[in-house]
This record gives structure tokens, sequence and C-alpha cells, in this order.
């Protein structure tokens, strides 16, 4: 049950914001860069509003490792920031995975290599889905591609941080960050704010036994036990996974995309089935794990794929390894740099369902 409240007019950001309110937030930890600004400067006067406490840190490092010891204690919490910061907090989300601690890291991805500039982009899908830092580790993360789902995959990440002791990295871009359109926003019901208690360290022992969090591991074994342990976890997440369907059932050629190129790539695929042209969409919103089974089921079918990103190509690496006993994937890559438009995108479209 939930509870819903009139509908409202906001950006990305405020949305992602007050989903995390919603969804009982009581930390938040943050550092200024574009295009994410919006997010802290919400949080600095609402979360206190809620009872909670805003951070504003002295580097994206601190703040990451604040969530850290934040989410060590078993209190819900969560940071934001786009590109070269979220670089910098790669070592504490490492950290937080080696350790399963659970906590809400937002990346309103900016363009790159290096500073970049400020407009959209999606060249972090790679940091994002493999695990950006050093070892071998995974983390949940959802690839929003409206403002709605934006506010709702907020609230999700904090119940699948909390279930599964794990870092969830929301993937969005200066386009989704930056528009605004109408969400209705929502509360859930019967938020277990004390989850986690069973293995937090809270500093009051009460005559409990003793816990330890933490992501050394040096006896003989230990540590190969506990990567078997993460990826038993990261492989359960493969019931999890999410997609957008559009217009598949009948499609010749199906265009894969995310996020904000998912939504400007919808808006093509309309104009292909206006012109009686056989298009369809299938955008995921789980980026890891990767809806593979459902792309692959589609490829069974004899369809075939064209993957568009705002990136020199990344996310089409899943998409082949998913249909690649049957099928194989075109790609059309947006440089960063450019803000894309449908009609950019009904060329190669185009010529991918002609064959050319």
């Amino acid at each position: 049950m939930t509870k819903k409240t009139e509908r409202i007019f906001v950006k990305g950001n405020e949305a992602i914001a007050r989903g995390a309110l919603a969804a009982k937030c009581k930390c938040f930890f943050g550092y200024p860069i574009t295009p994410q600004n919006d997010i802290p400067e919400f949080m600095s006067s609402e979360i206190i509003k809620a009872g909670g406490d805003f951070v504003q840190a002295e580097s994206e490092i601190a703040a990451a490792n604040m969530l850290l010891g934040a989410g060590a204690a078993g209190v819900r919490a969560m940071t934001s920031s786009s590109s070269p910061g979220i670089a910098l907090k790669q070592e504490a989300i490492s950290y937080m995975a080696g350790s399963e601690v659970p906590a809400v890291v937002v990346n309103m991805n900016r363009g790159g290599p290096g500073l970049g500039d400020i407009g959209p982009a999606q060249g972090d899908y790679y940091q994002s889905t493999r695990g950006g830092g050093h070892g071998d580790y995974r983390h949940y993360t959802l690839g929003p591609g409206t403002v709605q789902e934006a506010y709702d995959l907020t609230i999700k990440a904090f119940d699948i941080a909390f279930t599964h002791r794990t870092p969830v990295l929301i993937l969005g871009d200066a386009i989704l960050g930056q528009m605004k359109e109408p969400i209705t926003p929502w509360e859930p019901e019967n938020v277990d704010e004390e989850a986690g208690r069973d293995w937090a360290i809270t500093g009051r022992t009460g005559g409990r036994e003793k816990r330890l969090i933490k992501s050394l591991f040096l006896e003989e074994g230990a540590l190969a036990e506990q990567n078997k342990h993460l990826q038993a976890k990261y492989d359960s997440w493969k019931e999890l996974t999410e997609a957008e369907q559009f217009e598949t059932e009948d499609a010749d050629l199906i265009v894969c995309a995310y996020g904000s190129i998912g939504r400007i790539a919808k808006s093509a695929v309309r104009k292909f089935r206006k012109d009686g042209k056989k298009v369809g969409l299938f955008r995921p919103i789980t980026l890891y794990p990767f809806p593979s089974d459902e792309l692959k089921a589609l490829a069974e079918q004899g369809k075939r794929f064209l993957t568009i990103e705002h990136n020199l190509g990344q996310m089409v690496d899943d998409v082949r390894l998913a249909i690649r006993t049957v099928a194989d994937s075109d790609f059309y890559p947006i440089y960063p740099g450019n803000l894309p438009t449908p009609d950019e995108l009904e060329e190669p479209i185009l010529k991918c369902l002609e064959g050319k």
C-alpha cells in the first residue's frame, strides 16, 4: 500500500531528492558539481525539515566516505554527484561493496573524458555497471528515463540497498536532471527504518555479540569465500531485471537505448510507426543486472537490433552478449558534446531497417 499526493511539476534532480525523502533517507552528503546541484540544494533544507542531517563535505571523496560510515551504522543515506565527482567516490564505493554496506549513489552523467562539459552524455555506463573502483564487485544500477521514474526508482534504490546490503547507483544525465515534468509523488507505507539493525555497527553492544564490518580478508581462503558470496548475491539479482518494451511485438527492428536517449528514440519509433514501418524500442531500466533474457527472447523471434547511445559504444556490449547466440546488433553513437534530437536518429534507424 502507498500514499499518493497531488501531481507536481519538478525537475528530475528534485524528483530524486523527493524520492529519497519519501524513502526515509536520513543523511545526505554532497559536494557541488553541475548538472546535479539541484539535489544537494534541495536536500540542504528539506532533509533538515524531515528530521535528517545534511552535510556539504569538503570534497567528493569525503562525501563518499561519510556515506560509508552512515551505511555501516544502518542509516538510510545518499550522496549525489556528476561524472568526475563520481570517479573520485569510486574507492569508497568499492569499500561499500566489499563490506556489504547499503547506500544510494546518484550520478547525473555529464560529458567527458576529463572535465568534458556540463551537457548530457552516457559515457559512465561502464563505470556504473562494471564496478568503477578496484576489485571484483558490482552494484545494482538503475537508469531512469522520465522524471516520474527518477522519483520511483530512488525509492526502489533504498529498498534494494537494504534488502541486499549493497550500494545502489542511479544513473541519469543532464537531460533528465534539468528537465521538468509532472509527477505524482507517493510514499511507501511501513518503511522499516530499523532495517539492518541486526548487523549495523551502533556503538552499543547491550550484551549482544560483537559485530564487525570489513572488506579486508587476510585469512587463508577468506577473500575467495567473500567473493564467492558476493557473486552469488549478484547472480540472484537476475530475477529483478526491468525493461520497457514499446511496439516490439511485431517489430522487424528493435532499437536498444536507455535513459534520456531511450525516450528520444521512442519519439523516433513513434514516427516510423505512423509511416507504417515496424520499428520497436527496448529500453533497459535496470542497467545492472542487464535484462538479457528479455532481449534474447526478442532475438529468438528473428528480430534485428540497433543500439543507440550517447557515447562511443558501451551498453552495446551488453546487448551483443545477451543476443550473441542468435543475433547481433548494429551501433550508432551520439558523440558526447552533441545534443541529440529524434530527427537525428531517423536516418540511422532507416538505414538499419533497410539493411544498409
